[in-house]
């Protein structure tokens, strides 16, 4: 069994991951670590565990485990780690954005993109686990840049859950201001957009095309959508014969020549691409469920790739059906 930890576990990251590690066949849960919950129970906070853990929540810290979750905000994962650091047998995955650039992760971190890095995260110590528009963005625009395809501007809009927006009270996130509400926000600045970036220049170190990215906030709980477009001479057919061919082996990200909905992804690990050409611009629309494919689901996806286990290992979610 895999002894795992999980630092930040009152958020909604940290219930994600609960949920799905509390069902995870090859998974213990060591402990659960909230500073501001400790000897709480879980189902006290999360109360849809109720009746599925007596688990509590700890101030302390145990080295008797395989992997640590950091399931904490952005700039509070290298604070813990410089002040609580772990041995070397530890894996550990980080849930914010403190080692997702290169700038930042010294070598040792591995971008936690299975659909970009599978072949390195099964050998990694150290994961960074994407963004959640990011990670929407990328599977709709990686085919692309594996083929030197992106020449042009990239435009995208993208709008998000509440969830989004972690579960801390703001001016933009409370119910009555949220509901029957949208907005823009970051627009063309974006932190996500410098992930992006270097993960298509990955893929096709000759990229240098804007990618203009308006965010926005939706009035629903959980997932995004992205549409994006570009200018290009590759037919539908040529678009979704490099598409199909790009996720031939991913498990959880799908090319539909259907059109697609957030209801098809929300509550599970997937991501669907659907694709469209309108004279001379590809239109690409990829949604996810931000909570999982955009953080938890992948977190565990990419726990499965180290310990070398299947991806889909205890990641087996349905999507509701209304």
């Amino acid at each position: 069994m895999i002894k795992a930890g999980i630092i930040g576990g009152a958020g909604y990251t940290g219930g994600e991951m609960l949920r799905i590690l509390i069902n995870h066949p090859d998974v213990e849960i060591a402990f659960v670590h909230s500073s501001s919950n400790e000897g709480n129970l879980i189902s006290a906070v999360h109360t849809d565990l109720f009746g599925d853990t007596d688990l509590r929540f700890t101030g302390t810290l145990s080295q008797d485990i395989d992997v640590l979750f950091l399931c904490v905000g952005h700039g509070d994962a290298k604070k813990f780690l410089d002040a609580n650091p772990f041995e070397s047998h530890v894996k550990l995955i980080d849930l914010s954005q403190d080692f997702r650039l290169k700038a930042a992760a010294d070598d040792q971190w591995i971008y936690g993109l299975p659909e970009l890095n599978k072949d390195k995260l099964k050998t990694a110590s150290f994961v960074a686990n994407p963004g959640c528009f990011a990670t929407c963005i990328q599977l709709g625009l990686l085919p692309l840049a594996a083929k030197g395809l992106i020449q042009m501007e990239v435009h995208i809009n993208a709008t998000t859950g509440s969830t989004g927006a972690g579960q801390s009270l703001s001016g933009t996130s409370h119910f009555s201001w949220r509901n029957n509400n949208m907005s823009v926000y970051k627009a063309f600045e974006h932190q996500h957009l410098n992930e992006i970036g270097e993960s298509l220049v990955q893929l096709d170190a000759n990229l240098n095309v804007p990618i203009s990215f308006i965010p926005q906030r939706g009035d629903f709980t959980r997932g995004i959508l992205a549409a994006m477009y570009l200018e290009t001479d590759l037919s539908e057919e040529g678009a979704y014969a490099i598409y199909e061919a790009y996720y031939a082996d991913a498990v959880f990200t799908h090319v539909s020549k259907k059109n697609i909905d957030l209801k098809q992804v929300v509550n599970t690990n997937k991501c669907l691409v659907h694709l469209e050409k309108h004279g001379n611009k590809l239109f690409i629309v990829s949604v996810i469920d931000n909570l999982l494919k955009g953080a938890s689901g992948q977190a565990v996806q990419n726990m499965n790739l180290m310990f070398g286990l299947e991806e889909r290992r205890g990641l087996r979610l349905k999507a509701a059906a209304f």
